[in-house]
């Protein structure tokens, strides 16, 4: 049997009661965070983050220490719109290779197109187009192993989180020559 002080009035004890054992509203389902953020934006909503110093500025981060002896160079290279040298090979090696997939996908494109033509293709349109699917495997294995060789240049002078694996150049090619079947003439 609990104590009741009989000296307050029942309804204040119960009241007292309810309050002690009652968790805040907002807490009861929530998590931990959806609630802090829950406070962040109301704060937002009644502007007290609307006049922070440096609103609205891009932040200076400073801090080369990362960078340790190279910090200077990094420094002038950054100032001078120029990044470091496995950067321009990666920037060089990703370029590339968007200019051999887009040139080979011209010939696959062309290939879609013959294909899908009413009228059957030529003999001497498909020729040429085995022609064309010829010449452009030739280039696209010399390109390809060209690329390998900047892939390994890379490999040798960046840091280990940015190597790059080298591109399995005759799987490359087969699959090339199966998207593009020639033409029996």
């Amino acid at each position: 049997m609990d104590f009741v002080d009989w000296r307050k009035s029942t309804k204040e004890a119960t009241q007292r009661e309810e309050n002690a054992t009652k968790r805040p509203e907002r807490l009861h389902g929530q998590r931990y965070h959806d609630y802090i953020e829950e406070i962040i934006q109301q704060a937002q909503e009644r502007g007290e983050f609307s006049n922070l110093k440096g609103m609205g500025k891009p932040l200076h981060f400073a801090d080369e220490h990362a960078a340790g002896d190279n910090a200077m160079a990094y420094r002038l290279l950054k100032n001078n719109d120029c990044a470091p040298p496995e950067i321009e090979v990666m920037k060089e090696v990703r370029s590339e290779r968007e200019r051999i997939d887009a040139k080979i996908a011209r010939v696959i494109h062309q290939y879609e197109m013959l294909r899908s033509r009413r009228v059957p293709p030529f003999a001497s349109e498909k020729h040429a187009f085995n022609m064309t699917v010829e010449k452009a495997a030739r280039e696209y294995e010399e390109d390809l192993r060209k690329l390998n060789s900047r892939i390994l240049t890379l490999n040798l002078t960046a840091p280990a989180p940015m190597h790059q694996l080298p591109l399995h150049v005759d799987e490359l090619v087969q699959q090339f020559r199966e998207a593009c079947p020639l033409f029996e003439v």
